[in-house]
């Protein structure tokens, strides 16, 4: 499945698609992802909404220490460097560019998820998934990553936001137990 994906996708490139395929890769870069996550964050934190900073920079953190240990136990090459137009280090699977997207977009989405109407939510969702699955599939197109590496990085990352999500809920509903009419929407 990998070869002939990554040769169909390289042989397919263009100057257009590969220069809008670079600016998606470094937007959705574990650094930029990283970036994203702390100062979200720190927003939160500031405006008192500390459940929720955690959530979101614990997440991050989470799914950074996920890949790098996977990567460093599964030891996967990356595909030929002849076929790469950006540069890339360390090992391939999984992907940490489509680990980190899809725990840091998941993460945003639900914390805004509560306040948004229907309408706004599946937009929220669609815009959510169409960045996820363009950052994932551009380390494809770019010659970085074999097709496996990105869809291991969704399930890992996918994984790793369910526990998230899981822990989040439980601890903003054992804190509203503990202190009953006290304000705690959206991790207050």
């Amino acid at each position: 499945m990998d070869a002939p994906l990554l040769v169909g996708w390289t042989e397919s490139r263009t100057d257009l698609l590969t220069a809008a395929a670079v600016v998606v890769t470094h937007l959705g870069s574990t650094l930029a992802m990283a970036v994203v996550a702390l100062v979200t964050g720190v927003r939160l934190w500031l405006a008192h909404r500390r459940a929720d900073a955690v959530f979101v920079v614990g997440a991050m953190t989470g799914a950074q220490l996920a890949f790098r240990g996977l990567k460093e136990l599964l030891d996967r090459p990356r595909p030929p460097e002849d076929g790469r137009l950006v540069h890339a280090v360390s090992e391939s699977l999984p992907s940490g560019h489509a680990t980190t997207a899809i725990v840091v977009i998941g993460t945003l989405v639900v914390l805004a998820w509560p306040a948004r109407p229907p309408v706004a939510r599946a937009r929220l969702l669609a815009a959510a998934a169409l960045w996820v699955g363009a950052v994932g599939l551009t380390r494809v197109y770019l010659g970085v990553h074999w097709f496996s590496d990105v869809l291991a990085g969704w399930l890992v990352g996918g994984a790793w936001l369910a526990i998230c999500v899981t822990a989040w809920s439980w601890w903003r509903a054992r804190t509203a137990q503990a202190a009953p009419g006290a304000v705690t929407n959206r991790g207050r």
